[in-house]
């Protein structure tokens, strides 16, 4: 609903938050006037939020995050001898040494994060934030590792291709447009062959350990 939603921002900002003074508040507050979307982007952009104002269930989070950490901040001895129910004591100087381990994956601050994330590597979202962190945990050992990058970096020399040598089998009637559906065409050719080099490679593994099973090369024997 979006009163409730607007009466929430409002509330965040004045029990939690107070990012803005007092006499400061009073477009935020002012929840009725049809000026109020514009009122809580500025608002996200003075408490630094990551999110825009279409993405609300992730602005939710993050401003909620931001409200506990104040909230804590303001009542650190109050809350700092607190531990969740059934949680177990653990060794402070483990859990410093390997933070992930006890990582929280619904905390706002961690679900923030994926999605910042996810957003500056241009990921599809997902409402799986765990599923998300995956897509990105490929993406950086796929392109953004020391190696990936230096092998995207090194120029692959080929060889010139006479285009009127290769027959494209129709006319799209524009000379430019013919030429296009050529390159593209020898593209996928070569694609193809790369593929073909796979399946050959696979199907020459998988016949080497099935050919004959009783066989060890390293004794050079054949049989039992």
């Amino acid at each position: 609903d979006e009163t409730e939603f607007r009466n929430f921002i409002v509330w965040l900002e004045d029990q939690k938050i107070r990012h803005y003074k007092i006499e400061d508040r009073g477009n935020l507050r002012n929840i009725h006037s049809d000026d109020w979307p514009k009122s809580f982007e500025k608002y996200m952009k003075d408490v630094n939020c990551p999110f825009k104002i279409q993405e609300r269930q992730e602005t939710v989070d993050w401003l909620l995050g931001l409200a506990v950490r104040l909230e804590y901040g303001d009542n650190a001895d109050k809350y700092k001898d607190s531990t969740p129910d059934g949680a177990k004591n653990t060794d402070n100087t483990a859990k410093n040494a390997e933070p992930l381990i006890n990582l929280d994956v619904n905390n706002p601050d961690f679900k923030a994060g994926v999605m910042a994330l996810a957003n500056l590597l241009q990921i599809q979202r997902h409402d799986d934030y765990l599923v998300m962190l995956k897509a990105i945990r490929i993406l950086v050992q796929e392109r953004l590792t020391q190696d990936a990058i230096a092998k995207a970096s090194q120029s692959k020399e080929g060889l010139p291709v006479a285009l009127e040598k290769h027959v494209l089998g129709f006319d799209t009637g524009d000379a430019v447009l013919n030429e296009a559906a050529q390159i593209l065409r020898l593209l996928h050719i070569e694609e193809l062959r790369e593929l073909q080099t796979k399946i050959n490679e696979a199907i020459v593994a998988v016949q080497a350990i099935i050919a004959d099973p009783k066989t060890d090369h390293r004794l050079g024997k054949v049989g039992r």
